[in-house]
């Protein structure tokens, strides 16, 4: 089943059940994907790509994890926990996350595979890095790790 396919699924299912928030969020998601497809069709493109897709999702996700982070300072928990169910509802439709140990093992691969020695290659091995991990690793915690490993 494609991804418009399972929006389009999951919009009549949460109007069945009567869930306000799953409701939104899955239709401000198939909102987004739509809007990337009309702004392809003048390149002669009709859909989108898997990937385009994941990336689109991606940006949905970090939109809400910076929107709690905002909320939750300026004390309005409210905000901030509606916007944490809307983060669990868009990484359902994400690829699952990697782990902590495989992040690094993949960076420690890529870093072998640049040469990389110091901080000055940090532009080589985040490019790769990011590339590789897309769609399964924050952008932030890559760059992280990639700091202290180059740092050390």
């Amino acid at each position: 089943m494609s991804l418009k396919d399972r929006i389009s699924e999951d919009i009549k299912t949460a109007m069945k059940a009567k869930d306000k928030i799953r409701l939104e969020t899955v239709r401000s998601i198939k909102k987004v994907l739509l809007e990337k497809e009309v702004s392809l069709r003048p390149q002669g493109r009709d859909s989108l790509t898997d990937t385009e897709e994941i990336e689109l999702l991606a940006q949905q996700a970090k939109q809400r994890r910076e929107a709690i982070e905002q909320y939750s300072q300026a004390g309005r928990n409210d905000l901030a926990e509606q916007e944490a169910q809307e983060l669990a509802i868009i990484e359902e439709y994400l690829p699952q996350q990697l782990s902590e140990e495989e992040i690094s093992a993949i960076i420690d691969e890529v870093i072998a595979q640049t040469e990389a020695t110091s901080i000055k290659d940090m532009g080589k091995v985040m490019g790769s890095a990011i590339q590789q991990l897309k769609g399964r690793a924050e952008g932030q915690k890559i760059q992280a790790m990639v700091k202290s490993k180059l740092s050390s």
